[in-house]
């Protein structure tokens, strides 16, 4: 089959952040699919604990200027894009300075959850569609990693199906549990979702960590279990659904076989 466009959405990736299994699957499973000939596009928040310098990131002018509204507010989006050599990728970054500015990632030197994490998760996710759509990019797979983006599964299906950049597209969600979070995020993503006239979104009601993945597997078009313990209630809302449900972890071993994993999809 021929090449595919492949779009990676992921909440962490090495090596701008710390190594855990699902930062090293968003380096290698995109690195991977470029090597075997695959047009790629990878995105992630700009955490505020990213060395920009280091990493040398900067804003790409032509892309940014946009706004997203969160709950009737107008927030300014930020794209900045950096390199990473070795692994010849260009990788994209949503910024905020409401939103990212702070220096953590996913939780404060507590390891408390950040209080704004519901308008960031939904901030991120219709982002990056944003960005897709201004880049005049139409991906055929859309790969997201992390609670982070579990709205955008639902976005792309439900206000995006029929643009151009979306149509067709098939969405793949990995389910970890290694970014697992206690409680719950605060009432804004639902209360944003509902804002945005977002249907079948009972999921999100009560976002725990659980209730996110279920959320994100409901929209999807395949599922990928990618640890030993994922999440059950999101396995069983993938299989009530007829999602199909797969094990990735040899995918951790071997990236290559995502490739064959990818096709089968338009089969």
């Amino acid at each position: 089959m021929e090449p595919k466009r492949i779009l990676y959405v992921a909440q962490s990736m090495h090596p701008y952040l710390s190594e855990t299994i699902l930062a090293d699957h968003a380096l290698a499973f995109p690195k991977r699919m470029n090597e075997l000939g695959n047009e790629v596009r990878v995105f992630m928040p700009r955490y505020g604990n990213i060395n920009e310098r280091r990493h040398q990131l900067h804003e790409v002018i032509r892309l940014s200027g946009m706004n997203v509204v969160i709950n009737d507010m107008d927030q300014p989006l930020i794209i900045k894009v950096a390199s990473i050599p070795q692994a010849r990728l260009q990788v994209y970054f949503i910024d905020n300075d409401e939103y990212f500015k702070r220096k953590g990632d996913l939780v404060d030197a507590a390891g408390t959850l950040y209080e704004d994490s519901d308008e960031r998760a939904l901030f991120f996710s219709k982002s990056v569609i944003e960005t897709i759509k201004k880049l005049g990019w139409k991906p055929d797979v859309v790969h997201v990693m992390g609670w982070m983006c579990s709205p955008m599964p639902l976005y792309i299906k439900q206000f995006n199906a029929t643009d151009a950049h979306f149509a067709d597209v098939k969405v793949v969600v990995s389910l970890y549990d290694t970014d697992a979070f206690a409680g719950q995020l605060g009432p804004k993503l639902s209360s944003g979702m509902h804002y945005d006239g977002a249907q079948s979104m009972d999921a999100f009601e009560q976002p725990t960590y659980e209730n996110l993945q279920c959320g994100a597997v409901r929209f999807a078009d395949a599922v990928l279990t990618m640890t030993d313990s994922p999440s059950e209630h999101a396995v069983k809302a993938a299989q009530e659904l007829g999602v199909p449900v797969s094990d990735g972890r040899p995918f951790a071993a071997d990236p290559s076989g995502l490739k064959a994993f990818y096709e089968s999809l338009f089969a």
